[in-house]
């Protein structure tokens, strides 16, 4: 299996496509002002006690406070908040962190009144972003992740992936970490760090460490609430978590970002630094790798996976579902059993419903109907497929058996809202309005934004995207219509075709790659 990774950088998102054999199976979106991300630290104060729930509600700066169960204040919050009230005061006699003396740990059946009280400081990260109508699920359980190791201030336990299976390796492991550990600085060895040397893992352990530290020196001037501690960029983030062999190309189409991103990967894995890639062409970056058509097809409500066979996936509040329909396949197999047809498209669309799970990010719980099979045997067949089709996911997920009304219920790890991308586009004709242009006039009005552009506002090179219909039509033959604009205009102008846009849709850009628009002045978007 080949794996690569296309990043489309604009002026206001970044977002990320995942290839494996050139398929789509992970999306990313995310807006270059995003905050609140999973994994940030903050230096909240409790805003309110809900001893009903035994949580608090907690103030990070966010329009709706945070919310912190009791059972998410994790085994050392006595500790960590003994040190973070000392800091904050100006205690000069504070002792340095490797000096800390760790506290009893706090009583699980505890209640939040006898740990917390209104107006208190408390460290507190980011577990779930916002969705909906709810702010973010924080935890006090501290942790910073790299690539091999996770780091959690405040603890002195040692814990390995249970998907290291060797006894060897995880007891070699565990004395390594337990003899190279930071005192008061808990470590969990995830399943990347087997077979690596020691040296390695030190130099990590010691970067995460450093990174924490760095930041102690800011709390107490810091105002009540605020970010203490910044989460790296999802590029970055997920490159941590995927990268492996498989992984052949990383194309970018920002300087900036692919500076950071080579760096990034000199540092964690510099054989492979020369499958990072500066993308420079004309066309869109993911039009170019084919990204934008798999997402209009893979992200709508209807999903069409195989034979005419397809999907269609509702989100609620509370849940999905996924409801599997045969369509004409069953048609096409009229000599097959009923049974044996119902199983080879259930198998068909557990594949496919592994992958969506992973390109839309769905977590929380979700059912599935599949169609009804008869025989136990084909019903286990089909558990245990999804299972293997599943064990790609990153994502913590459990998976039940088929119900005796053929529905399986899977429930998997949710940290943020939904990805919801739009794959309708508005009337190719009248763009929404109700209203329709006449569309031969299409042309005269391109050609009255490049007389303004060139002629009134002297801009001489930009770029010009259209829908590749348009484009087929303004460079026909061999004197086209683009050919007499650049003699009549300017021969800076480039034009693109783009399959994001509707058919009479149309955007400039400049050379940074900057969009705008033109009316009797340029103004960027």
């Amino acid at each position: 299996m080949v794996s690569d990774i296309i990043v489309d950088v604009t002026a206001k998102e970044v977002s990320i496509a995942v290839l494996e054999d050139n398929v789509l199976v992970e999306f990313h979106r995310e807006t270059r002002n995003e905050s609140y991300a999973v994994g940030d630290i903050y230096l909240g104060k409790v805003k309110k006690l809900l001893p009903g729930l035994n949580a608090a509600f907690i103030d990070v700066g966010y329009k709706k406070e945070g919310f912190l169960h009791y059972q998410d204040l994790g085994p050392n919050f006595n500790v960590t908040q003994k040190y973070l009230k000392r800091i904050l005061s100006g205690d000069k006699k504070t002792p340095p962190f490797a000096k800390l003396s760790i506290l009893p740990e706090l009583d699980k059946e505890g209640k939040i009144v006898d740990a917390l009280a209104q107006g208190d400081p408390v460290l507190v990260q980011i577990a779930k972003e916002p969705i909906s109508t709810k702010g973010p699920r924080l935890t006090t359980e501290l942790s910073l992740a790299g690539r091999n190791l996770v780091m959690m201030p405040f603890s002195d336990r040692v814990s390995i992936s249970g998907k290291i299976k060797s006894n060897e390796e995880r007891a070699r492991l565990r004395q390594l970490i337990q003899s190279v550990r930071p005192k008061n600085f808990g470590v969990i060895v995830r399943t990347s760090a087997e077979g690596k040397r020691v040296a390695e893992l030190d130099h990590e352990l010691r970067t995460l460490q450093k990174r924490f530290e760095d930041n102690v020196p800011r709390l107490p001037k810091a105002k009540n609430p605020s970010l203490f501690f910044e989460e790296t960029s999802r590029i970055v983030a997920l490159l941590r978590d995927v990268l492996n062999p498989t992984f052949e190309n990383i194309y970018i189409n920002d300087k900036d970002f692919f500076s950071n991103v080579l760096d990034y990967v000199t540092l964690i894995s510099p054989e492979q630094k020369d499958i990072v890639k500066l993308y420079n062409g004309d066309q869109p970056i993911f039009d170019h790798f084919n990204v934008t058509r798999q997402i209009k097809q893979s992200l709508a409500r209807t999903v069409t996976f195989k034979s005419g066979a397809y999907l269609i996936i509702e989100h609620t509040e509370a849940m999905h579902v996924v409801d599997v329909n045969s369509g004409n396949r069953m048609n096409k197999n009229k000599d097959s059993e009923p049974e044996e047809n119902s199983l080879n498209v259930n198998l068909a669309a557990a594949n496919e419903i592994a992958r969506q799970l992973r390109l839309r990010d769905m977590g929380g719980i979700i059912v599935i109907d599949y169609i009804d099979m008869n025989e136990q045997v084909n019903r286990q067949k089909l558990h245990e497929y999804m299972s293997e089709m599943m064990k790609k996911d990153r994502a913590r997920h459990n998976i039940l058996p088929l119900s005796k009304f053929g529905l399986m219920q899977i429930t998997r790890q949710r940290v943020r809202p939904i990805l919801d991308v739009e794959t309708d586009e508005k009337c190719p004709t009248c763009l929404g309005t109700g209203h329709a242009k006449p569309s031969i006039l299409f042309t005269d009005t391109l050609e009255e934004k490049l007389e303004m552009l060139t002629k009134k506002l002297s801009m001489k090179k930009f770029r010009l995207h259209i829908h590749p219909y348009v484009y087929a039509y303004v460079t026909k033959g061999l004197i086209s219509m683009l050919g007499k604009w650049k003699l009549k205009y300017s021969t800076g102008i480039k034009v693109v075709a783009d399959q994001s846009l509707g058919f009479l849709e149309y955007k400039f850009y400049d050379t940074e790659k900057n969009e705008f628009v033109v009316n009797d002045k340029i103004e960027l978007k």
